[in-house]
C-alpha cells in the first residue's frame, strides 16, 4: 500500500490522493494473503461492504490451498488463488508468480505464515500491511505467531497485551506501527481466552487502518507513521 503522502500515485485502476487533496478519490483493490480461517479477511469484507473502506478485496491468495479462507473468497465472488510453495521449483519463481497475481493491487496480510522476500517487498513498498496479536516491538519477530505470541504473553506475566497493524518492511514484524489497540490480560486467561478477544479487537482495528491508508490519511516517514489530523476522532472511536 503506498504511505499516503500528498503526491498522487497511481496503482493499476486506482488513484491514491493525500489528504491535501480532499477530492473524489478512486477506490483501492486489496489482495489478501492468508494461509488459515480468513477471520480478518472476513472483517475486511464485511467493512467493505458496508462502505467503510473506500476500495474492494479484489484477490485473496493462500500459500495453503485447503485454507478456509480461500472459501471464504469464493463465497463472496472474490478471485481465490492458491499458491504452495512446493508446488515451485524454487523461492523466486513462487515470488515472482505471486507478484503476477497481486500486480495492480494493495496487499493485507491475514495470517499469511511465510515470510516475504526483499524482492517481494521492494515490489509492494509502503503498500503492504500485516496484523500481529500482541503490542509490538514486544513479543514479535520470527516464529513468533499465533498461538505461540499468546503463550510468550502469559508465560512472561505482563498485564496488558493487544494488538498492531503496521507496515511490512524487510524486518519481520518490524515495519513502521499504524494503529495499535491494548487488551488487559487477566489472571485466570488461557491461550484459548486471551487470543479469542484479541481477535476480536483485530477485526475492528485492520480494517480501520485499511480505511485510514484507503482515504489518504497516513503520512509514513521513516519508522514513523502519522495518521492525518481529521482522523483522530475515527481511530479514538
Amino acid at each position: 500500500m503506498t504511505n499516503g503522502n500528498a503526491e498522487t500515485r497511481k496503482r493499476g485502476n486506482a488513484t491514491q490522493h493525500g489528504p491535501d487533496n480532499p477530492g473524489l478519490r478512486d477506490s483501492v483493490r486489496i489482495g489478501v494473503l492468508v494461509s488459515g480461517h480468513g477471520t480478518n479477511l472476513q472483517a475486511i469484507l464485511d467493512a467493505c461492504a458496508r462502505g467503510e473502506i473506500l476500495g474492494r478485496v479484489a484477490v485473496v491468495v493462500s500459500s495453503n490451498p485447503k485454507a478456509d479462507a480461500l472459501e471464504r473468497a469464493r463465497r463472496a465472488g472474490i478471485p481465490a488463488v492458491a499458491l504452495t510453495p512446493r508446488s515451485f521449483p524454487d523461492r523466486a519463481t513462487h515470488d515472482a508468480r505471486l507478484i503476477e497475481v497481486l500486480q495492480a493491487h494493495d496487499v493485507s496480510l491475514a495470517g499469511f505464515l511465510r515470510i516475504l522476500t526483499p524482492a517481494f517487498i521492494e515490489q509492494f513498498r509502503g503498500r503492504i500491511m500485516n496484523i500481529h496479536p500482541a503490542l509490538l516491538p514486544a513479543f514479535g519477530g520470527v516464529g513468533m505467531y499465533g498461538a505461540r505470541v499468546h503463550e510468550a504473553v502469559l508465560a512472561r506475566g505482563v498485564k496488558v497485551s493487544g494488538c498492531t497493524v503496521h507496515f511490512v518492511d524487510e524486518s519481520p514484524d518490524g515495519g513502521p506501527i499504524i494503529l495499535q489497540a491494548v487488551v488487559h490480560v487477566r489472571d485466570d486467561d488461557s491461550v484459548e481466552s486471551l487470543a479469542a478477544r484479541i481477535a476480536e479487537v483485530e477485526h475492528r482495528l485492520y480494517p480501520l487502518a485499511i480505511r485510514l491508508f484507503a482515504e489518504g490519511r497516513l503520512h509514513t516517514h521513516g519508522k514513523h507513521v502519522q495518521i492525518a489530523r481529521d482522523a483522530y476522532e475515527l481511530v479514538r472511536s
